[in-house]
């Protein structure tokens, strides 16, 4: 298509004050089961990244799936219109690169092919289904640079909204990070939203969690089931070495993760430059837990870092967060306000 974003564009013409060419833009599109999510990116001389422009939608492409196995067709509409402006900030930008990636909604739905097809016809965006294992490492990627150096290593976590991933860095000489394990598990905001309708908690039960003030013991079972199914992922995780929660701390990316950290920054709505990078006990974190689950959904949506588009959803997300503390204790948390995204503009900058 004449209008779509330019995948593989000219450069700019404008050049320096020193006469060299500025780096060529990049750009990261992250389609997930709830958000749409770009990044476009310059090189520093440092090699650090600089965003020349983001965008984000919550799209809720996973909407019904832990039911009917496919993708809505409200979904892809919604999603399909985030495409197009995430194409009319490409093209704008004449961005020369992009990978652009779907994640677990796409993988488990049957017919994901579907909105791949319209994608590409309608915006000129190719999108690339991505495995469970290749999120992971991209994830791993874009947050290691907030890994502590006086750390022996961290647990990277990255709440999505169909999957989690959980990677375990440590350090090697030179400062460099080696992950020692890696894995991606079914378990999001959304389909564990979904998961309480279907049966694992009443109907009364799921009114509660989204009508009202959620009870501890709810929140209780909801945690300690999904310990349950974590508690196998450790094993495997650790079969060869022992985590050690004094040696380490907790690095998590998520909207459930930096809703978390601006909430107990105290800010009144969310600022990235103050919630990336930041650090937390987990006790207080833990309380900011113990905030939310005070509150019915309105309350909640009353709350300026989290707001009527993640009311719903942040409660099955302090559910996992709080299920990884309980199995790998630490007792601090750093906050990034990156992941994968990051990691693929990393990659696509080496590639230049």
């Amino acid at each position: 298509m004449d209008d779509g974003p330019a995948q593989e564009g000219t450069l700019p013409k404008e050049r320096t004050r020193q006469g060299r060419r500025p780096p060529p833009l990049v750009a990261a599109l992250d389609l997930g089961t709830n958000n749409c999510r770009l990044l476009i990116a310059q090189a520093t001389r440092r090699g650090d990244l600089r965003i020349v422009d983001s965008f984000s939608r919550i799209v809720r492409l996973g909407e019904g799936i832990a039911e009917h196995g496919v993708l809505s067709q409200a979904a892809i509409a919604r999603t399909l219109e985030a495409l197009k402006i995430c194409a009319v900030r490409l093209r704008d930008n004449r961005v020369r690169r992009i990978r652009a990636v779907a994640t677990e909604a796409c993988r488990r739905a049957a017919n994901a092919q579907t909105l791949i097809e319209r994608a590409q016809a309608e915006t000129g965006i190719a999108l690339e289904i991505i495995s469970p294992d290749e999120e992971a490492r991209l994830a791993a990627i874009g947050c290691a640079p907030l890994l502590d150096p006086q750390a022996e290593g961290g647990l990277v976590f990255d709440i999505g909204g169909g999957s989690t991933e959980i990677i375990w860095l440590r350090r090697r000489a030179g400062d460099t990070a080696q992950v020692v394990a890696a894995t991606s598990q079914p378990l999001g905001v959304v389909t564990l939203a979904e998961s309480w309708r279907d049966g694992a908690l009443d109907r009364a039960d799921f009114v509660r969690m989204r009508d009202g003030a959620l009870d501890r013991a709810d929140f209780v079972r909801m945690r300690d089931g999904l310990i349950a199914q974590l508690i196998p992922v450790k094993a495997r995780m650790e079969a060869e070495a022992r985590f050690d929660p004094a040696t380490h701390h907790l690095l998590g990316t998520s909207g459930t993760v930096t809703t978390l950290a601006a909430i107990a920054l105290g800010l009144p709505r969310y600022d990235r430059a103050k919630v990336d990078a930041s650090w937390h006990a987990c006790a207080d974190i833990d309380a900011v837990v113990g905030r939310l689950l005070d509150l019915d959904l309105a309350g909640r949506a009353q709350i300026g870092c989290v707001g009527p588009d993640r009311a719903d959803l942040i409660v099955p997300g302090c559910a996992i967060y709080a299920a990884i503390h309980a199995l790998w204790p630490c007792e601090r948390l750093r906050v990034a306000d990156r992941g994968l995204r990051e990691g693929i503009l990393r990659e696509l900058m080496g590639r230049q």
